[in-house]
């Protein structure tokens, strides 16, 4: 079985390493090529469940690269779906360095996605998130420097506290495998694991990174990201982590968490940030209620969301790369200038707020489901509640700011305001068909979920009363309350201010009071230890001059004077003598054996 498997991570490494060989007219051919290579190689995978790419390592470790079953399929489906899109509506960037961040971050979440134990998660975990960070640092906008910076620190953080969490997994059971741990058994390394996934996921307090990478991202760059990182983690949490009652409460105020910022907030991608957050709790709830319906919920609003995010980023990234804007107090108006982008996310914005027969509405209300069905009252109740949230700032507010309302443009920013090239156009087309198809069609997703024998079936007329009562309610205090929401040149407070002022209190500790000590003890150190140490190196120079060398050089010197003196006699002629003493030395060792 192993001779049949073709890792998608490895089409995308390949062809990353590639790249920088192919060169136009090829070029842009090559890059849909890839993606659409690794694409068809997961649907082959579809047809053949199993492991696959079982490896010995050092003799002690297995490594399993393939395990292929419905739930790591489903995810590995829609990730190499969105990066056919992600690529497409990049062919317009010219740096390749770009493109070949963006496929191994890919690579990095596919070969999360099939692995079977923790090595190979650590190693596919690490190349996300360094991959990653350029498409931070790509970007050459202010700010974006440190904001790479500072999510590659987190993502290193939470990479060492998995290690950490395995390591000493490993050390308890010998087992290595990437599996479900059980809660009735919670040891230390059970929590560093769970923590070390919940990061990525951005679990609060440990989800400031997303909003601030996020919106400092390139245009393409925010685009993958919104997609990987986040959704990769709740499979992992899915598998390792299925029923973990703590994750239910953690997801509940994420959700309500996250809402709150994008309300207040003034930057589009920081708002779409903040979306990604609270839309992720859905998935974290999800995830912590474990049941097979829960678990069917989380993987399919993991699909939709990808989808409905990455069209909304795209959508979002389209104004950007037009107007050069990101604030919605420099927007305004301009639905006649982009009427396509502003179709585009209206679609996106009615995914997320689940309206009917769009994506959002066949996964979300799964998950609330599944926790009225556990009695879990309150979450779910919150989570329908915070449906309202969404519908107010993805599908109100953010298509409003930007395209309707009080027009905040400046000349420039007007006059550049256009509809985006074919190929980003494209691409947002692609993601808004299959948000309809989703949305429509409920075969296409829940025949892919992992348990596909578990019957749900959104289109009940309570459940499409209940939403469209909730949706009405919601615009209606949206037209009342409009300008109470509007956009404000304000910074929120958040929990990043505790990473950056932190940062800035260590590099202040480095600078100063280390600094000052290490000066301190160079100066002790020059006046007392630098003056003992020259003393002591005079005192033994002394000692190997007059002594060692004075005894070497003494025995030398008498060596060469017998020699010479010897010599001397010998070159004279005087061989009697030398005769003489011979014969009388051979003469005493004689007397000396007779006399023994």
């Amino acid at each position: 079985m192993t001779t049949s498997f073709i890792h998608p991570a490895l089409i995308l490494i390949c062809g990353a390493l590639i790249l920088p060989l192919i060169k136009d007219p090829f070029r842009k051919p090559y890059l849909v090529l890839i993606p659409f290579l690794t694409f068809i190689d997961v649907l082959y995978l579809s047809q053949h469940h199993g492991v696959y790419g079982v490896f010995t390592f050092m003799e002690d470790w297995t490594l399993t690269f393939g395990r292929v079953d419905s739930l790591s399929l489903v995810f590995a489906f829609i990730m190499a779906l969105m990066s056919i899109i992600g690529t497409v509506y990049g062919l317009h960037v010219e740096d390749e360095w770009h493109h070949i961040a963006a496929w191994f971050y890919v690579a990095g979440s596919l070969g999360v996605i099939l692995c079977g134990d923790y090595l190979v998660l650590f190693l596919f975990w690490e190349i996300m998130a360094f991959a990653s960070t350029f498409l931070v640092w790509f970007n050459k906008e202010e700010g974006s420097l440190a904001a790479g910076y500072r999510y590659l620190l987190v993502h290193t953080f939470g990479g060492l506290v998995l290690l950490l969490g395995f390591v000493l997994r490993y050390q308890a059971t010998g087992d290595l495998s990437f599996s479900h741990m059980d809660e009735s058994n919670m040891q230390l390394y059970t929590w560093l694991i769970m923590i070390g996934l919940m990061l990525n996921a951005a679990v609060p307090p440990l989800h400031s990174w997303l909003p601030d990478a996020y919106s400092k991202a390139t245009v393409v760059g925010a685009v993958f990201m919104c997609a990987f990182t986040t959704k990769t983690a709740i499979y992992t949490l899915a598998r390792a982590c299925a029923g973990f009652d703590i994750l239910i409460y953690l997801g509940v105020f994420m959700a309500i968490l996250g809402i709150i910022y994008a309300l207040i907030e003034n930057d589009i991608r920081r708002l779409l940030g903040w979306e990604i957050v609270s839309q992720v709790g859905y998935m974290v709830a999800g995830v912590g209620i474990g049941t097979a319906l829960a678990i069917n919920g989380t993987a399919a609003h993991a699909f939709a969301h990808i989808l409905y995010k990455g069209l909304l980023f795209m959508a979002a990234g389209s104004v950007i790369y037009a107007t050069g804007k990101s604030k919605f107090t420099e927007l305004g108006n301009l639905y006649k200038k982009m009427p396509l982008t502003l179709m585009f996310m209206v679609i996106g914005g009615l995914s997320v707020s689940a309206f009917p027969f769009l994506s959002g509405f066949v996964s979300k209300s799964m998950i609330i489901s599944a926790g009225f069905e556990e009695h879990l009252l309150i979450p779910a109740f919150l989570l329908t509640m915070v449906s309202a949230g969404t519908f107010l700032v993805a599908g109100l507010r953010l298509p409003y700011l930007i395209f309707f309302g009080e027009d905040r443009c400046s000349e420039e920013t007007r006059t550049k305001a256009i509809d985006p090239p074919w190929n980003m156009t494209m691409a947002m087309g692609i993601a808004a068909f299959f948000c309809l198809i989703v949305g429509c069609y409920l075969p296409f997703l829940y025949d892919m979920l992992p348990f596909p024998e578990v019957s749900y079936h959104p289109y009940s007329a309570y459940h499409m009363s209940e939403t469209l009562q909730i949706l009405a309610l919601t615009a209606l205090g949206f037209y009342f309350f409009k300008d109470r929401i509007g956009p404000k040149a304000t910074i929120s407070f958040d929990l990043d201010w505790f990473y950056r002022k932190g940062g800035q209190a260590f590099f202040w500790l480095a600078r100063k009071p280390i600094q000052a000590v290490d000066t301190a003890w160079g100066e002790v150190y020059k006046v007392v230890g630098l003056s003992s140490l020259m003393t002591t190196a005079k005192f033994w120079g002394w000692f190997d001059w007059h002594g060692i060398d004075g005894v070497v050089d003494g025995t030398a010197r008498l060596v060469r004077n017998v020699g010479s003196r010897l010599s001397r006699t010998l070159q004279r002629g005087q061989i009697q003598v030398t005769l003489y003493f011979t014969i009388s030395f051979a003469a005493v060792l004689l007397f000396a054996f007779a006399w023994l």
